[in-house]
């Protein structure tokens, strides 16, 4: 991805369909209505990613707190729940295909990043959890496809080592792309440092970009204004609905609200060039002053601090040149306020 290339906004639904097809499908739409580039989806089988004896995180306990009837604090049995089929993933697609937005869904296992490589997408996230997964890694580099690497919970040192798996399962370090990240729902805004992203991008000499958990649109948008050439950012239809991630999610109009401003910091990044924009040009007379004879001067008469002044409008000699002036002699009578001329 070049540093001029429009900035990849990925709209995460992840799990937040709940298991339910329809629900799912809106979630496509409200991300197509808000101008995002890709719906992310996660592609897993439960019994491949958890053990019986795996606990939720304490944000998902916090979250799905009540849901069921046996009060199962597992893992397993929240994301049987939350599975989505293959015939699910076919009916998405052709979905996303009717609403003009990519779909895009991270493997979890080696089996769902099989069947998605066969789907044909030109490219794979690896979630953070994932980064210290070698055989996971490998499988993944194995494709040739381009690698979006998530790094909640990393270190430089785990950024590093997944990026040399990676290169030496035959991925190049130019195919992969390193987003910044903090694993926690929401994440505290004291945690965020985003400046790390920056650091990222300097040692290891890859695109960078921002995966978001923060409350709220502004960490997403700053990103981008550091450099980040990848948002991602959960979203929901209500922040209230059951589930995991619903409640550290955007709600549509927010998710709206964040892409507009994404394209703006993007439009307004423009170009390293410090020059007069087309715009300004307009304004240099209106803003800028001219050397003006400050009160009625004699043909003949030295200009001097005395009898100049800057005023505008910027029509006339600039106020840079006062030196130059400075001494001359008046080559006619000038009026007060008028422009002086050489």
């Amino acid at each position: 991805m070049t540093q001029d290339a429009k900035v990849l906004v990925i709209a995460e639904a992840g799990v937040n369909h709940n298991g339910d097809l329809e629900t799912a499908k809106r979630l496509v739409d409200v991300a197509a209505e808000a101008g995002a580039d890709l719906v992310k989806f996660q592609t897993f089988k439960a019994e491949k990613i958890a053990a019986a004896s795996a606990q939720k995180a304490s944000y998902q306990s916090r979250n799905t707190a009540g849901e069921g009837s046996d009060g199962d604090s597992s893992q397993l049995a929240m994301l049987r729940k939350l599975e989505l089929s293959e015939a699910d993933h076919a009916a998405l697609i052709a979905h996303c295909e009717a609403r003009g937005i990519g779909f895009f869904s991270t493997g979890f296992d080696l089996n769902s990043l099989d069947y998605l490589n066969t789907l044909g997408f030109p490219q794979f996230k690896i979630p953070s959890g994932e980064i210290t997964n070698l055989p996971y890694l490998r499988r993944l580099a194995s494709f040739g496809k381009d690698v979006i690497l998530s790094t909640g919970m990393a270190t430089l040192g785990d950024i590093e080592a997944a990026i040399a798996a990676l290169e030496e399962a035959g991925l190049p370090r130019a195919r992969i792309t390193v987003l910044h990240c903090t694993t926690e729902y929401p994440a505290p805004f004291d945690e965020v440092n985003l400046r790390a992203m920056r650091t990222i991008a300097e040692a290891f000499g890859v695109p960078v970009g921002y995966s978001d958990h923060t409350e709220g649109i502004e960490v997403a948008i700053a990103a981008v204004a550091l450099g980040a050439r990848v948002i991602e950012k959960h979203f929901t239809l209500d922040r209230a609905m059951p589930g995991p991630d619903h409640a550290a999610s955007l709600e549509p109009e927010e998710l709206r609200e964040m892409i507009r401003g994404i394209r703006r910091i993007e439009r307004a990044l423009g170009s390293p060039i410090k020059a007069r924009t087309a715009s300004e040009a307009a304004n240099c007379a209106v803003a800028r002053k001219s050397i003006v004879a400050a009160r009625p001067i004699a043909p003949g008469e030295r200009f001097s601090e005395d009898n100049l002044t800057a005023k505008r409008p910027g029509t006339g000699l600039s106020p840079m040149r006062w030196d130059e002036v400075v001494g001359q002699a008046a080559p006619r009578a000038f009026e007060t306020d008028e422009e002086v001329h050489l």
